[in-house]
């Protein structure tokens, strides 16, 4: 009877644990001018798929992606994106249970339009790539959330891609960490490469630049945003000129292409704009989000060797998304669409991994990137 109380006491208090779990979604927009919100903080119902806003901030400019610290307590955004000869990146604290949002402090990126904004898991470092003007920059992270002064900066002068108006020069794209947080890899759009660094979270300078090493991408890809498989054996660029996902096998930690495939029907010529890229947490589907013509997201199944097979299209029910996110639990898909100001929430088919669409868009103005983080 004893042991039989201590079970049913045990089974009690984890299903209060997962019932008060909640999902936060957090959200950027282009203000343009301080004075009007710029990042936004919105609950998931995670029965229903209803997103009600929490919170907002209006205290940086432009956040083109944001990121949320691995302890969820801080949001770290790429700032100033498009304002010319600019850059910042941006700290804020988020308490879940006061549902506060707290501008910390702001950083020089060095670069203009930074682009993307990455944490790595100890939550020590914070790396961010520019567009506009091709730099890496790294700088320390706080114990207060804080983001210390630069200690690592890169920039990109050589170079050029096939496109005469797209690929003039270098446009470095995402900063995105291997699973096991022991490289980062850089896409640059403007001159068809994937660059690869070694990074060592105990060095004042954790990206080792003399063991770096690129690949070059087919000419005219422009390769975007980067997804690895959990076990990091694998590695999926999206390529925004081509509406490509290339394939990569990092076994050995070095990529090697072992499949190119469209992400758009073969009736679609032109006018690519695919834009971001994600795994379902079960390892089954992946996801694509494609702009221009087909404002859609594509549904790939990941074969038993990690290569993928299309099985379908999903509107966005909106224009330009740019990014969207998979929670967590993977049951929803939240895309947000720059052009039409909205963003759509879906429900995944754990099985089939197709979606459908949940409740009406909610509309943030000129919305532009999102993260989810389960409290």
């Amino acid at each position: 009877m004893k042991f039989q109380k201590i079970f049913i006491l045990l089974s009690l208090l984890i299903f209060k644990s997962l019932y008060s779990q909640r999902q936060f979604v957090f959200f950027g927009s282009y203000n343009w001018d301080k004075g009007s919100d710029a990042v936004y903080v919105y609950e998931l119902d995670m029965k229903t798929g209803k997103l009600t806003k929490v919170t907002s901030s209006s205290d940086v400019i432009n956040p083109g992606y944001i990121t949320v610290s691995p302890d969820g307590k801080y949001i770290y955004a790429s700032s100033d994106a498009k304002t010319p000869n600019y850059g910042t990146v941006s700290s804020f604290a988020f308490d879940a249970d006061k549902k506060s949002l707290t501008f910390l402090n702001q950083q020089k990126t060095g670069g203009e339009n930074p682009v993307y904004v990455n944490v790595d898991k100890n939550g020590k470092w914070l790396i961010n790539a520019t567009y506009n003007q091709a730099t890496i920059s790294v700088f320390p992270l706080l114990e207060n959330g804080k983001i210390d002064s630069i200690a690592q900066h890169f920039t990109f002068t050589e170079g050029s891609g096939v496109d005469p108006k797209r690929q003039e020069k270098a446009h470095t794209h995402s900063a995105v960490f291997s699973p096991d947080y022991k490289t980062v890899l850089f896409a640059d759009l403007g001159t068809d490469k994937i660059l690869q660094y070694p990074f060592d979270p105990t060095q004042k300078q954790p990206l080792i630049d003399n063991q770096s090493t690129f690949i070059n991408t087919k000419p005219g890809s422009g390769p975007r945003h980067i997804t690895f498989s959990k076990d990091g054996k694998l590695a999926y660029s999206i390529e925004e000129l081509a509406g490509m996902i290339s394939v990569y096998d990092f076994s050995e930690n070095k990529l090697e292409e072992i499949q190119r495939i469209p992400t758009h029907p073969d009736e679609i010529k032109d006018g690519f704009e695919s834009s971001d890229v994600h795994i379902s947490p079960d390892g089954k589907f992946l996801y694509a989000s494609n702009r221009g013509k087909e404002n859609n997201i594509a549904i790939f199944k990941i074969k038993e060797n990690g290569t993928l097979e299309s099985i379908g299209y999903q509107s966005v029910k909106g224009k330009h998304p740019r990014t969207f996110a998979i929670d967590e639990t993977g049951k929803f898909i939240i895309v947000t669409n720059v052009i039409s100001q909205n963003v759509t929430v879906f429900k995944r088919n754990l099985d089939t991994g197709m979606l459908k669409k949940v409740r009406k868009p909610v509309k943030i103005k000129n919305v532009t990137c999102v993260k989810t983080k389960m409290y």
